[in-house]
């Protein structure tokens, strides 16, 4: 099948071959037909997958088959980084039509937003600032036909699910097409569906689990070295683009200040950023200036790399979920990648967790030489280069691991030693 196959409005048709399609992937083979068809429609796929050209296409032909005035298409997402990136798509694949699209969020001048509002047909927002313009009322949504929320489970984990019901009330319920996607499905997200699909279509793509070309690695140590962990694993490991995740802004910024410091090509992305900074991390990943980009979770909502070579956890995200949405940023279009967990006794549980949601028991590693008896931190890159390079080795058993005998002199010590030793003493079931 190619795109041919669809029917696509001959001016679409013109944007989708200069931009060198020829497949349609998976999720655009079975969705688009029936957006076309105008039925509401649920879709279960990962990023990376081609689900955005699966939405921006059908809106593309429905508004040029029917000519009108005002904004005539909505597309929600939960990130500033999302909201762009599908904008580029939507100028890319309509490049020969005459529809103009905004991508709306926060961090930028408020009233260029307002005159790109008034002259387009498309408009891709985060919720907090269409909320914004609309209680300005620098938007009219009276006349849209088309609505796409994308990332539906993000948004809820952001805590953006009242602002999408408020939003929805200044939409048309009548005559109106609704679209969601989103890589897991939820309690909330059915209720959601639920609330604002209409006798609609579910579309899934496999089950949401990670891709087959990426090969999973726990790594057990103490909270304490993972920093130190962290840079021998980028100094004796071959990575090419690697994605590291913390659970907080703070550690995300003082980590990538860290690989900066010894000697790495590193930029933090987090939402304390400037605009210009937050496009220059994320740019700078893109084009390779950075080797290593760290990020947390919600800052790295709509990273779209194709060639991340490693996703690095060095905090155990909080559900399988936010797991699968880490690590499905590498292993893409059949490259192969690797996902590295930093794993504690406090991550036991959701060791399991991810175990389940993975099918198999994830192997255990060690690195041969590296000092998991440290009473203290390890930092800069020096403690990566002290260590010859060395192979990753598989963990066997619990005795596989270095015996940790330091000596306590402190309360703070004491806790760390224990936390050190306990990181090596527990082998997790699936």
């Amino acid at each position: 099948m190619n795109f041919t196959n669809f029917g696509f409005h001959k001016h679409v048709a013109a944007g989708i071959s200069a931009a060198g399609y020829s497949t349609p992937t998976p999720i655009q083979e079975k969705a688009i037909p029936q957006v076309m068809q105008g039925r509401d429609l649920m879709g279960l796929a990962q990023t990376g997958t081609g689900k955005t050209a699966a939405f921006v296409l059908p809106i593309l032909h429905r508004l040029m088959q029917k000519p009108g005035n005002g904004v005539r298409a909505l597309i929600i997402a939960p990130t500033r980084e999302l909201a762009e990136q599908t904008h580029e798509a939507i100028n890319t694949l309509g490049a020969h039509t005459n529809l103009k699209s905004v991508s709306v969020y926060g961090g930028v001048n408020l009233q260029r937003q307002v005159k790109q509002l008034k002259q387009s047909d498309i408009v891709v927002a985060c919720p907090g600032r269409l909320l914004d313009h609309i209680g300005r009322k620098n938007v009219d949504l009276s006349r849209v036909e088309m609505l796409v929320l994308d990332e539906a489970d993000q948004m809820f984990d952001m805590g953006f699910l009242p602002d999408i019901r408020k939003i929805l009330t200044f939409l048309p319920r009548k005559g109106r097409q609704t679209l969601m996607f989103s890589a897991t499905m939820p309690a909330q997200i059915k209720r959601l569906a639920g609330e604002v699909l209409h006798n609609h279509v579910l579309v899934q793509i496999g089950h949401v689990a990670p891709a087959d070309t990426v090969k999973h690695a726990f790594y057990p140590v103490a909270q304490h070295l993972k920093t130190a962990l962290l840079l021998q694993l980028l100094g004796s490991t071959g990575t090419e683009s690697v994605l590291v995740f913390t659970r907080t802004k703070y550690k995300a910024k003082q980590l990538g200040n860290k690989l900066t410091k010894a000697g790495f090509s590193s930029a933090s992305l987090q939402g304390n950023l400037s605009q210009s900074r937050r496009v220059d991390a994320m740019n700078g990943f893109k084009s390779g200036k950075y080797q290593v980009l760290v990020a947390t979770d919600i800052a790295a909502r709509g990273i779209d790399v194709a060639n991340v070579s490693h996703v690095i956890n060095y905090d155990m995200p909080s559900t399988p979920e936010t797991y699968m949405h880490r690590i499905g940023r590498t292993g893409r279009a059949k490259r192969r990648g690797e996902a590295f967990t930093f794993i504690t006794n406090d991550d036991r549980q959701m060791v399991r967790a991810v175990n389940r949601a993975v099918g198999s028991n994830v192997e255990q590693r060690t690195i041969h030489d590296f000092n998991y008896q440290a009473s203290t931190p390890e930092t800069g890159r020096q403690a990566a280069q002290a260590t010859p390079r060395q192979p990753m080795k598989k963990k066997k058993s619990r005795q596989d691991f270095p015996p940790v005998e330091v000596r306590r002199k402190s309360d703070s010590k004491r806790r760390a030693n224990r936390e050190a030793k306990g990181a090596f003493t527990w082998v997790s079931a699936g």
